[in-house]
């Protein structure tokens, strides 16, 4: 990974974008800006409304099927949501020291209305709750900051400081809820910092509450599970430009926050769009049975939940207060088994286990639940019914696609009949705001099956651009086909609209009127869509497919922090991944490469073969060596954040190599860069 020039940076700024959130993971900044980087009005996209649609007759009457179906008279989470409140930061607006707004609340003041027709009546009110910011009083002792980015902050009262539980995004935002803590509450110190996993939402802002030297010095204790660190920092790196780019929709970045824009991601409205930064855990947790730590005179009862919302998260409990902390493994929303933006899939089996195991330990006494997002439960029967609902949910989705999967049935089919329990679907914590059940089902059948449905018509189709012009013949030309789409189109059936005209977008991207007629299709469907993420992807789509693709500058994650956090092996691995070993050049090359990092001691080898690139790291070949390379792992820091390039370090002498020189430079020439925004909905 330091052996490569600017283009590097631009990889490294979109691994970590909303790593795992989005944010995980991948994701553009929170103020909207224009493709040459300059905000625009309100905060919204630079874009062109000519195109839009309202919504249609029968867009409005599936969204008034679900107003129909849902308790929406049940106004207990917006009491729950507003209890508590203290103030929050009347400009609506925190800024970076250089003035520019890294994130913004008031962009949604929109949602102070009624939900208008463009919008699914249950999404609409999930974000009007998210939308609700500033400092609150969980209970005396226990407080949060919320609505100041995607995640929210929590400040636990110890015997002389605060705990605090995740730190937001980034510094700035982190920086500002202090801020607000500190004037509402009073100046304490921080004692230690529960960071509770490895998504960069909830840990990305720990340098706005607590500085290197006073970790070091032991004045404050970061607690994390097990192997956060690793996960933080590595999650997205292999497959990051693409989850990156895949988050620009799931996010709805490229979208204006308005009432047929973005309404926010269900699981909260946005990311902040400052500097994000990652430090080491001093105090790890690791039992899955559980482990109890003294932390500022609190007695704190954690458990490790490993491969469930994240590849690393932990629950605890604080017995003094009768309180959990849900991390976020139970949320007021279904979340997702699987993420659109693409990462591993989740086992349901596994995060209904945990839940199922707080309410063995503590389902008795609890009195307060908070999670990493959203609003806290109070009263032990309202939350136990909470958690067993929420247990429930996971356990159902895995369970019913596996005995489904077990009668022969495949994962559209599962998708598409699979039906929750009143019980559970009633609950407005349960619906689709992020995850669905669409998805959620199809993820538990990869997670067993793979992607193979078993039918051998699916082994080897053709791809999209190739079938793409077969259909087009097949349904008699591109006139008859948009014809035939125009009429279902017109009779609601906007699924079979944007299927069918998929394959003329794929044959002839050139045609504008087809991608329009796919974009109508797409507008409605995200009007209809319950799912923030499901919103936000069809009207990104609908959106590029009319105007083109409009790039946006993204946010900044790829600061000293990851790049400094970067294992060798995590390096090596990368640039491996790297290798172009399809190309004919590329695949014949054979050479041994040795590379020693002067100023940390280390050493590694790159094997290249066959077109491909094995890394050894930690000894070197003593015999057959193409070259060797001596460079410092602080000069790979630097080319990786952009401060400098591989060809002046080795025209300054700062890079040696020994042996042959020309070899080495071929090999990084056979380096594969990537383009950030490739097409998504055209070839």
């Amino acid at each position: 990974m330091g052996f490569v020039d600017k283009s590097m940076k631009k990889t490294l700024i979109a691994f970590t974008i909303l790593m795992g959130i989005l944010v995980s993971g991948c994701k553009a900044p929170d103020k909207s800006k224009d493709s040459e980087g300059s905000p625009t009005p309100n905060g919204k996209a630079s874009q062109s409304s000519a195109n839009k649609k309202p919504a249609s007759e029968t867009t409005i009457q599936a969204n008034k099927a679900v107003r129909d179906f849902l308790p929406f008279e049940d106004t207990t989470d917006f009491a729950n949501a507003r209890k508590g409140f203290i103030a929050t930061i009347e400009s609506g607006e925190i800024k970076d020291s250089a003035g520019n707004v890294v994130y913004s609340m008031k962009q949604y003041d929109f949602l102070k209305q009624d939900a208008p027709t463009t919008t699914n009546p249950s999404l609409w009110r999930q974000s009007q709750l998210n939308s609700m910011n500033g400092l609150f009083e969980v209970q005396e002792g226990i407080y949060q900051i919320r609505g100041f980015d995607l995640a929210n902050m929590t400040l636990v009262k110890g015997k002389t400081g605060w705990i605090i539980i995740d730190v937001l995004t980034t510094q700035e935002t982190a920086k500002s809820a202090m801020e607000l803590v500190d004037e509402k509450l009073g100046k304490f110190p921080v004692k230690a910092v529960l960071i509770t996993h490895s998504h960069i939402d909830h840990f990305g802002g720990i340098r706005g509450v607590v500085s290197e030297e006073e970790v070091k010095s032991g004045k404050v204790k970061i607690f994390a599970p097990k192997e956060y660190f690793e996960h933080s920092v590595s999650e997205n790196v292999m497959a990051g430009n693409t989850m990156g780019r895949r988050a620009s929709y799931m996010y709805g970045n490229l979208l204006p926050k308005d009432t047929t824009g973005t309404l926010g991601t269900g699981l909260g409205q946005t990311t902040s769009s400052g500097m994000a930064g990652v430090m080491e855990a001093t105090d790890i947790i690791s039992s899955l049975e559980g482990e109890t730590k003294t932390i500022d005179g609190l007695k704190v009862e954690f458990f490790f939940a490993p491969e469930s919302e994240a590849p690393s998260e932990m629950m605890f409990y604080f017995p003094a207060y009768k309180a959990l902390c849900e991390s976020e493994d139970i949320s007021h929303t279904q979340h997702n088994l699987y993420t659109l933006r693409g990462a591993q899939v989740r086992n349901g089996q596994k995060w209904s286990k945990y839940i199922d195991m707080c309410i063995e330990k503590w389902g008795d006494e609890v009195e307060t639940t908070f999670g990493s997002h959203h609003w806290p439960v109070w009263g032990n029967e309202a939350i136990v019914d909470f958690w067993e609902k929420q247990r429930d949910l996971y356990r159902f989705m895995h369970d019913q696609t596996l005995r489904m999967a077990n009668q022969g049935y495949t994962p559209k089919e599962i998708a598409e009949i699979m039906k929750m329990p009143d019980g559970l679907t009633k609950e407005f914590y349960n619906r689709g705001y992020y995850g669905t059940i669409s998805h959620n089902v199809k993820s538990q059948y990869q997670l067993y099956f793979g992607w193979f449905d078993g039918n051998p018509a699916n082994l080897n189709p053709l791809p999209p651009a190739e079938a793409g012009k077969k259909y087009v013949e097949f349904m008699g030309g591109a006139d008859e086909l948009l014809d035939k789409a125009q009429k279902a189109y017109d009779a609601g059936d906007y699924r079979w609209t944007a299927e069918v005209v998929n394959h003329l977008v794929f044959a002839d991207p050139s045609n504008q009127k087809a991608k329009n007629l796919m974009a109508d299709a797409f507008e409605q469907m995200g009007y209809q869509a319950e799912s923030g993420p499901w919103r936000n992807f069809y009207l990104t789509g609908a959106q590029e497919l009319r105007e083109g693709v409009k790039k946006m500058p993204t946010i900044k994650t790829a600061g000293p922090d990851m790049v400094r956090g970067m294992d060798t092996e995590l390096y090596f691995n990368f640039i491996a991944m790297r290798f172009k070993g399809t190309d004919e050049k590329a695949s014949s090359m054979d050479a041994d490469f040795n590379i020693f990092l002067s100023d940390v001691n280390e050493k590694a080898t790159l094997l290249v073969s066959n077109g491909t690139v094995t890394p050894r790291v930690g000894s070197h070949l003593s015999s057959d060596v193409t070259a060797t390379i001596t460079i410092k792992r602080s000069d790979l820091d630097r080319v990786n954040l952009g401060e400098t390039s591989m060809d002046e370090l080795m025209t300054s002498g700062a890079v040696t190599i020994d042996g042959d020189a020309e070899a080495f430079k071929e090999f990084l020439s056979h380096l594969d860069t990537f383009e950030f925004w490739f097409n998504i909905v055209e070839p």
